[in-house]
């Protein structure tokens, strides 16, 4: 199966009927995010380079159209008009890693109205899926105030791809490493591991399990000290940490328990070994919050191995995410139903420090101090660049990050920015609204009010 069939039965039907209709004039459409999630003062644009590779390989082939026809229990030749159909469009997005917000455009695609109509399931699974994850993991660096933060989302993500995508997020945003040695490797950044408490459970005795690993892996070791009793756990790694001369790079790890409680207690025992050179590493369910008030009561805890609630962002797991026809063939378009009201017209989002975003139209020229945020990155269903790195993403996020608000930074309870439209936007809606509304009588739509209040000019 090609990634062209993992798509939404609806899109291959009205693909179909522009096909028979002959619409195949210009269509933008505008992936955005409605609403943060509850507990979000931002989100961490992710998604857009896997998203980038799909459109530029995207062409159905013959294999692609009898799926199809299977699916929908028709005959092949009903589906050849989709046969060879390939992405020769335009999208102008937000590189990954910056900083977005309710009701900005991540992406906005330009192509004829088939293709564009026929990419949005794929592109809406890898945008939505790795914003979610990425903002997830950018508040565990942000609630480690410094320390290191590692991933060990692999065995508990929704299969082994979102593991590797959750590696390349959090690495993205700052993590130090990650567990999943195949993300190690193809990102090049650090894989982390220490053992398994069945690994101590092998041995007679934690002692011999401690010297075996030691001699299989003579660098720097971690051991996991709480399968029994975590302060006698400690107690014995200190002792073969001395015995062996092992001491810089190597830690102790916690894994259960009161982990504010254990790791004063393995700080002491430790510091009292003369292994003060010997970091203390915490995991076990741990996400953003729970290393916030970790950090908060000052735990002598030195890396945070996050894993389960941070790989499926388990408190906000999905985001309200639209991907909306805003513009065909010249005309501009919008939906007027009920608190999914949208904005027309192809769109830029202007940023300019200690101000709001300004979500302006494309044409629109930014005010003195601001820059524009989405980049054309595709032309003609090819990049106009290089393949993006997570190295460039996480300048971007570190840039972004160090000029949000602090309301907007908190951990519990956060103030998220909240941007404008210019009047020219404002403009524009209620042209369009107004041509619509005259077409129905008034009692057939329900209306509701605008959800970003104008700016004026960007």
């Amino acid at each position: 199966m090609s990634d062209v069939t993992t798509t939404d039965l609806y899109e291959v039907t009205m693909a179909l009927s522009y096909l028979r209709e002959d619409m195949w004039a210009p269509a933008t459409f505008s992936l955005f995010v409605r609403d943060l999630p509850p507990g979000r003062g931002f989100l961490v644009a992710a998604g857009l380079e896997p998203a980038l590779d799909f459109l530029a390989g995207y062409r159905i082939e013959r294999e692609d159209v009898e799926e199809f026809a299977d699916a929908l229990h028709r005959p092949v030749r009903d589906l050849e008009p989709l046969l060879d159909l390939a992405f020769e469009g335009e999208v102008r997005a937000v590189p990954e890693g910056h900083l977005v917000f309710a009701g900005e455009p991540l992406l906005e695609v330009t192509a004829p109205m088939p293709q564009a109509q026929l990419v949005e399931t794929y592109l809406l699974n890898q945008v939505c899926h790795q914003t979610v994850v990425a903002s997830k993991a950018a508040r565990c660096v942000l609630a480690a105030a410094g320390r290191s933060v590692v991933d060990f989302s692999l065995r508990r993500t929704h299969g082994p791809w979102a593991g590797h995508q959750a590696a390349r997020l959090g690495a993205m945003v700052g993590f130090a490493g990650t567990s999943d040695v195949a993300a190690a490797t193809a990102l090049g950044v650090p894989a982390s591991g220490t053992m398994a408490h069945s690994y101590i459970e092998a041995f007679p005795c934690e002692e011999e399990a401690f010297r075996a690993f030691a001699r299989s892996h003579p660098g720097p070791v971690t051991f996991l000290v709480d399968t029994y009793d975590t302060e006698e756990g400690t107690r014995i790694a200190a002792r073969v940490l001395s015995d062996l001369g092992l001491g810089p790079g190597c830690a102790v790890r916690l894994d259960s328990g009161d982990l504010d409680a254990l790791s004063r207690r393995a700080r002491a025992i430790l510091d009292a070994a003369g292994l003060t050179d010997v970091d203390i590493v915490a995991s076990g369910g741990l996400d953003e919050y729970g290393v916030a008030r970790l950090v908060g009561a000052g735990a002598p805890i030195d890396v945070y191995a996050v894993g389960t609630r941070v790989g499926v962002a388990a408190d906000a797991p999905y985001l309200d995410v639209a991907y909306k026809l805003v513009e065909y063939d010249g005309r501009p378009v919008m939906k007027l139903s009920s608190a999914k009201v949208t904005a027309p017209g192809r769109k830029q989002v202007f940023r300019r420090a200690g101000h709001p975003d300004v979500i302006a139209l494309r044409r629109e020229e930014p005010s003195a101090g601001s820059r524009p945020l989405l980049r054309t990155v595709m032309r003609g269903g090819r990049r106009t660049g290089p393949p993006d790195s997570w190295q460039d993403a996480r300048e971007r996020f570190r840039e972004d990050i160090a000029a949000l608000p602090g309301p907007a930074l908190r951990i519990e309870d956060p103030e998220p920015v909240r941007p404008v439209r210019s009047r020219a936007l404002e403009d524009l809606t209620a042209t369009v609204r107004a041509a619509i509304e005259a077409r129905f009588r008034p009692d057939q739509l329900a209306t509701s009010p605008s959800s970003a209040p104008s700016a004026g000019p960007p």
